[in-house]
């Protein structure tokens, strides 16, 4: 019988039995997943490196804690960081939603806006604060530090609840903790604790994430 446009298992061979198709739907959704998987813990451990070492040259870079070296440079050096550690996170932000459609992605999408929009109006709020402060104030960075930790974490608490992970959650938790006490301790000591309590935290969840990469 003439099969031209028969069926293509069949064209390549013996037609697969029940055990295998099972078994190559099984390894095709393993690769699927594998390809849209995002590693929180890779993200955690960028943003862990860039608190732990940018905020924490800052603080030895301050004349009341060790003044290793000028401030402009520590301030340069956390600049950079964070730059590559946003744009990495905006990359790392879109790649599980390439390829999906539906309420997935407009999730995923809206709540990554979110943190867009959030930090825009921030910037705006204490730009304007700023101002009206005395030139050289060391109310400037706590105001700077606290504000932003506090967001970063309200926002952690939402993708916590959005995507029901107790990890994500505690952490927004962890960071609002941190942004509190770095208003409590003042300059330079806040700067201290972005980068051990709030880099470390950073570190231990990105670890739990690998140890546990499943809830």
């Amino acid at each position: 019988m003439n099969n031209d446009a028969g069926d293509p298992v069949e064209d390549e061979g013996e037609p697969l039995s029940a055990a295998e198709s099972l078994e190559l739907i099984a390894l095709q959704h393993e690769r699927t997943r594998r390809e849209l998987r995002v590693s929180p813990a890779r993200l955690l451990g960028v943003w862990a490196f860039t608190w732990l070492f940018g905020w924490g040259l800052v603080y030895l870079s301050d004349e009341r804690s060790a003044a290793l070296l000028p401030g402009w440079v520590a301030g340069l050096v956390v600049a950079v960081l964070m730059a590559g550690a946003i744009a990495y996170s905006a990359w790392h932000g879109s790649k599980p939603s390439r390829g999906i459609r539906g309420p997935s992605r407009r999730i995923g999408a809206m709540y990554g806006w979110s943190w867009g929009i959030s930090f825009a109006a921030l910037c705006l709020i204490d730009i304007r604060v700023t101002k009206l402060l005395p030139e050289g104030s060391d109310l400037v960075p706590l105001l700077w530090s606290g504000t932003s930790l506090l967001l970063t974490g309200a926002l952690y608490l939402a993708g916590g609840m959005l995507w029901q992970d107790l990890r994500q959650y505690f952490l927004g938790g962890w960071i609002i903790v941190c942004g509190g006490a770095s208003v409590l301790v003042g300059v330079p000591g806040n700067f201290l604790v972005l980068s051990l309590a709030g880099g470390g935290g950073f570190a231990v969840a990105a670890l739990v994430y690998v140890v546990r990469p499943r809830d």
